[in-house]
């Protein structure tokens, strides 16, 4: 008797436990896909030094980001329906790469975004700035190459067979001249530190060509003058170049274009001062309004025959934008921007 007791008494506690784990798992184990939420909207002005001064004119430019988290099943279940919220599996998210390689390419696109804003904000205030070639960025090193666990995402090559180039088009044009059977000395930059290492060149997929396998862009810094520093600490992506962009423009050009304002926008930024499209638009007009923006700036960006021909349904960032902003029922407005000039403009005709 005791013993039949006994047994009850355990089952009642494992199927409590089972229970309790399920619910636990339910809402905290991780599924292999990702949230895409509206981030955060912080002020440019505690990332950008003009002359070591922070901006403290009154008003705020914003840049917008997203957020990416591991989806439970129960934050799955929860954000279907959602037009804030984005499912992606680890693949869509991030391709061939880890966790740890994807945000290291996101802060190197950052890094390039604020190299942009510098030359396109001294362009534009017509102050001087340099440009120094540092060499090509290794995005990605291909599964096939000679080079892999030899090379890693963020290393910089700065020379091959003692060659130095000046721009990733000269460096690729070196290696296509090269036998296919010619091994090569890569001398590279990483963490501070140079060193070399030799590979053989390698057939490169869906080519009839031969390289080095892996995936490069350029690596530039650009300094102005007045000296300008930008520092995004863990902030990844180039969708902040054009907010950058307006506040070392303001700055260095002695201009309130805030006027007391708080201004966001999102968009990448070209070195020209054109501005281009950006993932995930909708999560940043949320934030933007949930910080009291009243100006939101979003790339209007063209959708060419070509865009349409590979993505029938595509929508530009400002159409993208005006819909999410009549979906909270903001009163920020939504202004299209092409370049960083029809910005300027805009603030400098809108001011008090």
């Amino acid at each position: 008797m005791k013993l039949l007791k006994f047994n009850k008494t355990r089952n009642k506690i494992l199927g409590a436990l089972f229970i309790f784990v399920m619910v636990v798992a339910f809402f905290y184990l991780p599924t292999g896909y990702y949230l895409e939420i509206p981030g955060s909207a912080e002020a440019t002005s505690s990332f950008v030094k003009v002359n070591g001064k922070k901006d403290k004119k009154k008003g705020d430019f914003l840049l917008t980001t997203v957020g990416i988290v591991q989806g439970s099943p129960f934050q799955l279940l929860k954000s279907m329906g959602n037009d804030f919220e984005t499912i992606y599996s680890r693949e869509d998210l991030m391709g061939d790469e880890n966790s740890q390689e994807y945000f290291q390419v996101q802060q190197y696109y950052m890094k390039s975004a604020t190299n942009n804003a510098i030359q396109a904000a001294y362009s534009a205030a017509n102050k001087p700035f340099t440009k120094k070639y540092l060499g090509v960025y290794i995005m990605d090193v291909l599964d096939n190459s000679d080079f892999k666990g030899k090379l890693q995402i963020g290393d910089t090559i700065n020379s091959i067979n003692g060659y130095k180039f000046k721009n990733a088009n000269q460096f690729i044009n070196y290696v296509k001249k090269q036998k296919k059977t010619a091994t090569v000395k890569i001398s590279y930059i990483r963490d501070g530190k140079h060193k070399t290492v030799s590979g053989k060149l390698v057939k490169l997929k869906q080519t009839k060509r031969y390289g080095l396998g892996i995936t490069l862009t350029d690596n530039t810094e650009a300094k102005g003058n007045p000296p300008t520093k930008i520092n995004a600490g863990n902030i990844g992506g180039p969708s902040a170049g054009l907010m950058f962009t307006l506040q070392v423009y303001s700055q260095i050009a002695n201009k309130d274009l805030k006027d007391g304002r708080i201004i966001a926008g999102t968009g990448t930024i070209s070195p020209d001062g054109t501005v281009g499209p950006i993932g995930g638009i909708e999560k940043k007009v949320y934030a933007a309004d949930a910080q009291g923006a009243t100006i939101f700036f979003a790339p209007d960006d063209p959708v060419t025959k070509l865009i349409k021909k590979y993505d029938p349904t595509y929508v530009n960032n400002y159409h993208l934008a005006k819909r999410a902003a009549k979906k909270i029922h903001t009163k920020m407005k939504i202004v299209p921007v092409k370049n960083l000039n029809e910005a300027i403009k805009y603030l400098e005709k809108t001011s008090k």
